[in-house]
């Protein structure tokens, strides 16, 4: 239970990482695709905050040298790319619904939690073991 816990407030504050990116891109940029560059930059932002939080609080990974945990941050952002499937799929379609800043952040909150849950799931069972090493 304690683990469970650890993960959704390190979840949240990957979130809110995520968000507070984006929102400040969106507020410097403005121009065409303004919306997907920020989710872009805001995923890259939050998979290496995420990848951080996880590999130390939740995995207690220490990778043997540099290029280790350089392969196991490459396993980690790949099996990343369904769940930000899910994500974006979401941001995007609340975005849509809604047309409000809000309405897409909502809808990134929501759609990173899911993604979040299935991403735990990935890491434990393909990312985080002796086989990555």
């Amino acid at each position: 239970m304690k683990l469970a816990r650890t993960y959704l407030l390190l979840a949240i504050i990957a979130t809110l990482f995520n968000i507070a990116v984006q929102d400040l891109c969106t507020r410097v940029y403005a121009g065409p695709y303004h919306l997907l560059l920020a989710m872009i930059v805001g995923t890259g932002a939050g998979l290496v905050l995420k990848y951080v939080l996880d590999k130390r609080y939740i995995f207690r990974f220490r990778a043997d040298n540099l290029g280790h945990d350089s392969r196991v941050f490459v396993l980690y952002a790949t099996a990343g790319l369904a769940t930000t499937v899910i994500f974006w799929g979401f941001e995007f379609g609340f975005n849509h619904l809604f047309g409000s800043r809000e309405g897409r952040y909502l809808g990134a909150g929501l759609g990173l939690g899911i993604g979040y849950l299935c991403k735990y799931q990935l890491d434990k069972r393909y990312v985080f073991t002796s086989v990555a090493a």
